[in-house]
């Protein structure tokens, strides 16, 4: 399989990056700074400065560039390569499938994914919305990204709550990092110790969460005897308004 991918900034450099590694697939990486093409060419992939000549032979086309660019570079390959038997993926935050289906006109197999920025570090919650797609085109472009994170399969309409959780929930849950951190700092911890504790602390706690979907509140109950330090840490946040924060920060996100 042929995959072409728009843009080697972060999201598409981090992209190829990861398929790349994988060795199964013929990647094709198009930008128009050759500097930012360099480091794909060591790593077996075509480069190439010209979009059209990326996507000509690919099955799968990856849009990863800025919103305001989807339409142009859409309108570009639509009038030079023909995609009617190609999928496209857009990356882009912000973009309807509406308007990805009026850019790249009709019988064009069409996704809207949106990955996290730690797909970096292949722990990505990446969400696919099958814009105009059959169940076949949508299960590979689950395989497609599933070595690069958790992949979850949602609708237009819970794109947006999703997106609160996982795209900007990166930032949330660093956000408590550095909470914590300086929390500990003042208690007499060295910042970078205090950072790595709290970074393997949620680790653990996901890991938790995941072998049998076990409810937050059942760990959180375990760890919580009455009369003990952690109960009294928890209501202590709770009465600075932790939860109602958290519930206010998704729901800001979606606006």
């Amino acid at each position: 399989m042929q995959i072409a991918i728009i843009g080697a900034g972060n999201m598409g450099g981090a992209i190829a990056d990861a398929l790349l590694q994988q060795g199964t697939y013929t990647i094709a990486v198009s930008n128009p700074t050759p500097s930012k093409l360099q480091r794909f060419v060591q790593q077996g992939a075509h480069v190439t400065t010209d979009n059209c000549e990326a996507a000509r032979q690919a099955d799968i086309v990856v849009l990863a560039v800025k919103p305001w660019l989807v339409e142009s570079v859409l309108a570009e390959l639509s009038g030079q390569v023909a995609l009617t038997h190609k999928t496209v993926i857009s990356v882009a935050a912000g973009i309807t499938g509406q308007q990805l289906c009026q850019w790249a006109g009709p019988e064009v197999t069409l996704f809207s994914v949106i990955p996290n920025t730690a797909i970096a570090r292949r722990q990505s919650v990446t969400l696919i919305v099958p814009v105009r797609a059959t169940a076949e085109a949508t299960d590979a472009v689950c395989r497609l990204f599933e070595p690069m994170g958790m992949t979850f399969v949602t609708d237009e309409a819970h794109l947006a709550a999703a997106t609160a959780l996982t795209s900007c929930g990166i930032a949330y849950a660093l956000r408590y990092v550095r909470a914590a951190t300086e929390g500990a700092v003042e208690l007499g911890m060295k910042p970078a110790e205090a950072q790595r504790l709290v970074a393997q602390t949620l680790r653990g706690a996901a890991a938790l969460l995941e072998p049998e979907g076990t409810h937050a509140e059942t760990e959180i109950d375990r760890v919580t005897t009455p009369g003990g330090l952690t109960i009294r840490g928890l209501n202590a946040m709770e009465q600075a308004g932790f939860t109602a924060a958290v519930i206010a920060g998704l729901k800001a996100s979606t606006l």
